[in-house]
């Protein structure tokens, strides 16, 4: 794991067991941007699985948080999995999120940058994401970082 430190005392590095708690405040900031919080929250037991996943050595799903000036400010999950258009594998970057009073400060661009290298590392050709049409300052960041690819994602529950 490479650590990718920034100007500033910016440092992103692979979660920790210790960093639940500042982990757990950025997560939920994260849902609550999505429109799960409160009565349409996530179940804790969801919470509790994502958590667990990230120290299961067998599991595809990654998480790195973001610390400026040793606080964590930021975090990022990804996974790894097939493809039928690729050989290797590609790199999925499921959530991104930083501390809203530390944006513009060049935390989220940390992290994707970092998800790149270890996504490099692991074989994966590409890493891809998506964000709500909404997000117009995640899509500021992203339209520097990453191609839109045209796609709209549809998405139905069972």
């Amino acid at each position: 794991m490479s650590n990718t430190a920034t100007g500033q005392g910016l440092k992103v590095r692979k979660l920790s067991q210790t960093d639940f708690e500042p982990w757990m405040s950025l997560w939920s900031g994260y849902n609550a941007f999505y429109g799960r919080s409160g009565a349409t929250a996530l179940p804790e037991e969801i919470t509790r699985t994502t958590w667990e996943r990230f120290f299961n050595p067998i599991e595809p799903v990654f998480a790195l948080v973001a610390e400026l000036d040793g606080k964590v400010v930021g975090l990022v999950h990804y996974l790894f999995h097939r493809s039928t258009t690729r050989l290797g594998p590609v790199c999925y970057l499921q959530d991104l999120f930083t501390c809203p009073t530390q944006r513009q400060r060049g935390i989220g661009n940390a992290l994707i940058d970092e998800v790149y290298q270890q996504a490099s590392l692991a074989g994966a050709s590409r890493v891809y994401w998506q964000t709500q049409t909404s997000n117009e300052a995640g899509r500021r960041l992203y339209d520097k970082v990453a191609k839109h690819s045209g796609f709209i994602v549809y998405s139905h529950e069972l």
